[in-house]
């Protein structure tokens, strides 16, 4: 009896731990991919952020512009460009001495003439980022003569005849918060790019 009573309760003692390592298992299943989903939102959330704080600074940076403070086109579209890089901190346009800087701010006077033909007169950039990794889709050979393709499809063209357009573009390379939010490049570009015109 004595053998019994030990057989048994040696059995019931391997079916607890058998068991324990069951639940063992089944926490670790969906603690990985709740996980995994967790620094996915995190990753996803500050790309959005980001996104915010390019067209806020696009914008800005055309309407700086546009309003001229500066004796000379030239001089008024440095002092926006200025403006909206100090104002694009979580950005990281220029960078420090550790670090290059991330991204890239363009600003562009665009003229439009009496037959339709659009030059860019002025053309400012700064930011870490270089010409070809960042270049100007308004004026990509600087400054001259563009083609309407390069402008926003609008009906009545814009800009019209002998008026002034600012044109603001913003690049920026972001970089995931996360290890895992290297799976985030395979959904969307590393790349960011936004443009406002006034």
């Amino acid at each position: 009896m004595r053998y019994l009573l030990q057989g048994i309760r040696g059995r019931l003692q391997r079916r607890g731990r058998d068991r324990s390592g069951q639940a063992l298992v089944e926490f670790v299943v969906p603690a990985v991919f709740l996980i995994l989903l967790l620094f996915g939102l995190i990753d996803f959330a500050i790309a959005i952020y980001y996104r915010q704080v390019m067209i806020n600074v696009s914008r800005e940076g055309s309407n700086i512009a546009a309003r001229g403070a500066g004796s000379t086109q030239e001089e008024a579209i440095s002092n926006a460009l200025d403006a909206v890089v100090s104002s694009a901190h979580p950005l990281l346009i220029m960078g420090t001495a550790a670090d290059k800087g991330m991204g890239r701010v363009i600003i562009s006077a665009v003229i439009s003439s009496n037959n339709a033909t659009y030059r860019v007169t002025a053309q400012v950039a700064k930011g870490g980022l270089s010409s070809t990794d960042a270049p100007s889709k308004v004026g990509p050979n600087g400054l001259g003569r563009i083609y309407p393709s390069n402008l926003p499809n609008t009906s009545p063209r814009i800009p019209a005849g002998h008026s002034t357009l600012y044109v603001t573009e913003v690049y920026y390379r972001f970089k995931p918060a996360s290890p895992l939010g290297r799976l985030v490049s395979y959904v969307m570009t590393n790349q960011l790019y936004d443009v406002a015109y006034f």
